[in-house]
């Protein structure tokens, strides 16, 4: 399992303690559950983990209206009556008209791939005991082919969930589960200086110092993330705004503060 250890890469500054739950779930072939605040760089994990492995990331993005059949396969029927009625060749054979979704995909690939499934409770409740099956099995059968679907190499499955609605017990127990905690400081300087390793360090000892203090406050409704937090780290250095104006005046706060009512918190603070 050596090849298959996942660390850390120039873009994504992991924890020890996410690096570990990676390799335990590749390593027990086992779903890895992510949860944690927006922002924290759940989906980008997968990115992560896909680079540092060497392997091609599938991202099957879920919303309200998918389905677990979407990410097996669909039979086109419209395609294929619309061909059908052209005379179209190749009509009689129901497999043309077999599209594998991203499961499918993952399954198929003759090289093991990761998987992503993002954010998997904006769909319905059923949804991942639908998946119960396929997941435990690694194969699923097309009714309309009689073809059985196995995965050739099983793909190192990662889930996003933003903690909208409870996942099913059954589903839980068959995943390694990890929680993204918010950065201490000295992470988050890490992560910066990732994407700017350039930067003035007054710069960014005011600024991680403001963001901080914003997340502190009680009354603020949306907590600023890490990625709020590099693209104001940027406009400061674009803008060249000096070190000791950060605290002091706040600019470009509203690439940090997003809510109406958050900003007028953090700006009647600051007076």
């Amino acid at each position: 399992m050596a090849e298959n250890n996942f660390t850390s890469t120039k873009e994504y500054v992991a924890s020890q303690e996410l690096m570990a739950s990676v390799n335990v779930a590749i390593a027990l072939q086992k779903p890895l559950l992510i949860k944690g605040e927006p922002g924290t760089g759940k989906t980008m994990l997968a990115e992560a983990v896909a680079k540092s492995l060497g392997k091609r990331l599938i991202i099957w993005n879920i919303k309200s209206t998918t389905k677990a059949q979407d990410g097996l396969y669909v039979y086109d029927t419209i395609q294929r009556l619309y061909d059908g009625q052209f005379g179209e060749e190749g009509v009689d054979d129901i497999s043309r008209y077999i599209k594998l979704g991203k499961l499918g995909e993952a399954f198929d690939s003759e090289e093991q791939v990761v998987l992503l499934i993002d954010e998997i409770d904006k769909a319905d409740l059923e949804f991942p005991n639908d998946l119960l099956w396929e997941l435990d099995q690694m194969e699923f059968y097309i009714h309309e082919t009689k073809r059985t679907v196995r995965a050739k190499q099983r793909p190192i499955v990662i889930i996003t969930s933003n903690a909208e609605k409870e996942l099913p017990d059954a589903f839980l127990r068959r995943c390694i589960f990890h929680y993204i905690a918010f950065p201490d400081a000295a992470l988050m300087e890490e992560i910066v200086k990732v994407h700017y390793p350039k930067i003035e360090e007054s710069v960014l000892k005011n600024a991680m110092e403001a963001f901080y203090d914003i997340r502190s406050m009680r009354d603020i409704r949306k907590k600023p993330s890490t990625s709020e937090l590099i693209d104001w780290v940027n406009a400061l250095q674009i803008s060249g705004i000096s070190a000791d104006r950060i605290r002091a005046e706040l600019p470009f706060v509203g690439v940090v503060v997003k809510k109406d009512e958050d900003l007028q918190t953090v700006l009647h603070r600051a007076d």
